[in-house]
């Protein structure tokens, strides 16, 4: 009787040593490599714009498109921390720390060059929303790419361009 219950102890021990090492094994084929990793947009300074209006992507060294004017002295403003977490409607969930913003008629994924005209500083970021949903506004932006453009930091709103990166 010990010995039939030693035997179905090792057993069981050998089935979960070999399912642990088989899920770890799925686990570590799973994980994307760098070149799969395609959302360089988020990183804080990956694309350039050159004289010529040609968007590079730096750390993957390809041309993603070129600069196409889109509205000159629009509003934009920032979303609130409140919608932290919360799914857009493009389904992603929404993180202020993010380089992306909504609109109310760009195509999800569309990548945008906004200038802040007070300072000429700009950010590339990605339409993953819709909105803003104030007549007077263009454009929301995530806290962070706001952040990084403004010239006052307390200011709720700013004069912006928006380009459109087109391939």
């Amino acid at each position: 009787m010990k010995k039939s219950i030693t035997l179905l102890f090792l057993f069981f021990t050998v089935v979960f040593v070999n399912a642990q090492s088989v899920k770890a094994s799925v686990k570590k084929a799973q994980k994307p490599t760098a070149p799969e990793l395609r959302d360089s947009v988020l990183k804080k300074y990956p694309i350039v714009v050159d004289k010529k209006g040609v968007v590079k992507d730096t750390l993957l060294g390809e041309v993603i498109g070129k600069l196409k004017l889109y509205k000159k002295s629009v509003h934009a403003s920032y979303y609130a921390d409140k919608f932290n977490g919360k799914r857009t409607t493009s389904g992603v969930r929404f993180s202020n720390n993010d380089y992306t913003a909504a609109h109310k008629k760009f195509p999800f994924g569309t990548k945008l060059k906004i200038t802040n005209e007070a300072n000429g500083k700009s950010v590339i970021v990605e339409v993953i929303d819709r909105g803003p949903f104030v007549r007077s506004r263009e454009i929301d932006l995530t806290k962070r790419a706001y952040m990084e453009i403004a010239k006052n930091k307390g200011a709720g709103s700013m004069i912006v361009t928006i380009e459109e990166v087109v391939k």
